[in-house]
């Protein structure tokens, strides 16, 4: 732990916010990172008060705060990333570039599954695919305690970040597969409560277009689903039935524009009932749910 004169650290972070805006980054980015890696917080950085402590504690030295801040504005790298921290749901989480930053958007996927599910059994199995972080199949662990849960990632690196954020959090009930989507669970065929995905869904061709902090850091096997974006979605639609019990939840997150789309795939392929389309709290249509006959 390092200290830092809080009028040296002061200097640093009106700076820092002039140089966010300069570069059209959020400078409220300057206080989330401030807060990561010191006990202040929202109300004392808001109000100044922290200015009046002789020194504050902090994880990174001044001149590794400059070098990190650096990186963000030259590299374009995120936040999360260069302090390998992100708040998501009531969990700190570790992120690198091997995985997907989990999005507050994210989070009301746990709602759905939680609000729509229709199997109250003790011995219920829930299955992420597309793990990453680990941050849908810990939600799942947290709000169905009894129940197993079942990540699933190709990426054998984003699988120990899930791991260690899982075991940091002592969640003993979910299990962390290497594999090809469903390709590790042949023993749960027609056994799983529900399906929970947040599948790469982005065009191939408009991830060149997303913001650089996206396109140039985040992994893209997170993120390019094809031509159209539902490469994936497609292939879960199509398999998804043989693992889901009747009653069982598929529910996946997409971009703006697929959701009636997926709807209407859902309906084509037979064997599911009542497809529904969630907003997230932009008002955005973000997650389609659907269970399995």
């Amino acid at each position: 732990m390092n200290s830092i004169s809080s009028q040296d650290l002061y200097s640093w972070y009106r700076q820092a916010k002039e140089m966010a805006i300069a570069n059209q980054i959020d400078p409220d980015e300057v206080d989330w990172l401030i807060k990561t890696i010191t006990n202040l917080d929202s109300l004392s950085l808001r109000l100044g008060t922290w200015q009046k402590q002789p020194q504050i504690n902090s994880a990174k030295s001044l001149s590794e705060l400059t070098k990190l801040w650096q990186q963000r504005l030259q590299e374009r790298l995120p936040v999360q990333y260069l302090v390998e921290t992100v708040f998501w749901r009531r969990f700190q989480l570790k992120v690198t570039p091997a995985v997907l930053i989990p999005r507050p958007e994210t989070e009301l996927i746990i709602d759905i599954a939680l609000a729509n599910s229709l199997i109250s059994s003790d011995q219920r199995h829930w299955v992420d695919l597309g793990t990453g972080s680990g941050a849908i199949a810990i939600g799942l662990a947290d709000v169905f305690p009894t129940a197993t849960v079942h990540g699933v990632d190709l990426s054998t690196d984003a699988l120990k970040i899930a791991q260690e954020n899982a075991s940091s959090l002592n969640l003993n009930n979910i299990h962390f597969y290497q594999g090809s989507w469903w390709s590790p669970l042949n023993a749960l065929q027609g056994k799983v409560t529900g399906m929970i995905s947040n599948p790469p869904y982005i065009p191939s061709l408009q991830i060149a277009q997303l913001q650089p902090e996206v396109a140039w850091h985040e992994p893209r096997l997170a993120l390019d689903g094809g031509d159209d974006g539902l490469d994936d979605i497609r292939y879960l639609i199509k398999t998804a039935p043989q693992y889901l019990v009747s009653g069982g939840i598929w529910l996946i997150e997409l971009m703006v524009g697929q959701a009636d789309t997926v709807v209407s795939l859902l309906i084509q392929q037979g064997e599911y009932y009542n497809p529904q389309i969630f907003a997230d709290l932009a008002g955005i249509e973000r997650f389609v749910l659907a269970y399995r006959r």
